[in-house]
């Protein structure tokens, strides 16, 4: 079998013969081909890569590690999850855990699924309890850890979130944290508190938590995350379409500064709003104000490996839309790779 000349090419190849993901991959050290039975085949493109205690940074960018948030394709079941997965070609997502919580039974199934290779959790994600998102003012008191009187309920949910996280072998959930304070100091280092404890709770079952950009600036974010990181190992999932739709600045910049905190990328788009304190509007990915150049090029570079992960929370056509972004990303680090 021929290898390509280039990761470009190796990207193209892909697009032509899908590999069969039921194989077991084996990383070859310092090679840019992924061997199985033999049968070589890139991974990746390009990614950071650890290995043992040293960082190797290799000239690939792992093209499994595309995936699409389960709360988009709206699934009543682990059954419609996959089926819905399969209609936008792609089997990796970012898993709501909460329906898993509520609704077992309808989710019993999820084991054989990920066991027989038809879709593959990459990390998961907590919805906080009574978030209210009729309004920016709504959920500036509503959301995250902010509600005095959901606190011992969510951080129950947490511990049951972070049992079930730990049982489906994951290393990530990401959570809103809610609207960050900037002139409360009171209500600053009391959500500051709540988070270091939920983020105690997960970290006790070695996951990560990521908060999810977009409710506070940049520069707001940084400054809660030096004062938690101390106690508790967090970092950012960046959203570049939820800086726009809350209208708290530049996503490409606020991405910049907050490079080396990001655990994982939420790939949506939006158009600002013209008028102040009112959201912005959501839009398929490439049709919004999100630089998709400037996004790739940002995460080519980040000094640790990171899914990206689609996310269409609006629209009628979301199995249309999703595949319309997969193949923005694709083109993406293959120009990128160039």
């Amino acid at each position: 079998m021929a290898t390509p000349a280039s990761a470009a090419d190796w990207a193209r190849k892909l697009r032509r013969e899908p590999p069969d993901f039921g194989i077991s991959w084996v990383l070859m050290g310092g090679s840019s081909v992924v061997k199985s039975s033999g049968k070589d085949f890139p991974r990746a493109l390009r990614v950071p890569c650890s290995v043992g205690n040293a960082t190797e940074r290799l000239e690939m960018w792992m093209i499994d590690r595309l995936g699409v948030c389960s709360w988009s394709l709206q699934p009543a079941g682990v059954d419609e999850l996959v089926e819905r997965l399969g209609a936008c070609g792609e089997r990796r997502v970012q898993l709501a855990l909460c329906p898993l919580l509520e609704h077992a039974d309808a989710w019993a199934s999820l084991r054989a699924h990920t066991e027989a290779g038809r879709v593959v959790v990459c990390s998961g994600m907590m919805e906080t309890i009574g978030e209210d998102y009729t309004s920016l003012e709504r959920i500036k008191v509503t959301g995250g850890v902010r509600p005095d009187e959901h606190w011992g309920a969510n951080l129950d949910r947490a511990t049951r979130c972070a049992d079930l996280a730990h049982e489906l072998g994951l290393s990530l959930v990401t959570l809103h944290a809610g609207f960050i304070p900037e002139d409360d100091p009171q209500l600053h280092d009391r959500m500051a508190g709540r988070l270091c404890r939920i983020a105690e709770v997960f970290n006790a079952k070695d996951i990560t938590v990521g908060l999810e950009t977009g409710q506070e600036r940049a520069e707001t974010l940084l400054e809660l995350l030096s004062t938690i990181s101390t106690r508790a190992r967090v970092g950012v999932n960046f959203d570049p379409a939820n800086m726009i739709l809350y209208g708290m600045g530049d996503p490409i910049e606020a991405m910049r500064a907050l490079r080396e905190h990001i655990v994982q990328v939420h790939m949506k788009d939006a158009i600002a709003s013209d008028t102040p304190g009112t959201w912005g509007t959501e839009v398929p990915a490439g049709e919004g104000q999100v630089d998709w150049d400037a996004f790739f090029e940002i995460v080519q570079g980040l000094p640790q490996g990171v899914d990206v992960v689609i996310e269409r929370e609006a629209g009628e056509r979301r199995v249309e839309d999703i595949r319309t972004a997969a193949n923005l990303a694709r083109e993406q680090i293959e120009r990128v790779q160039s």
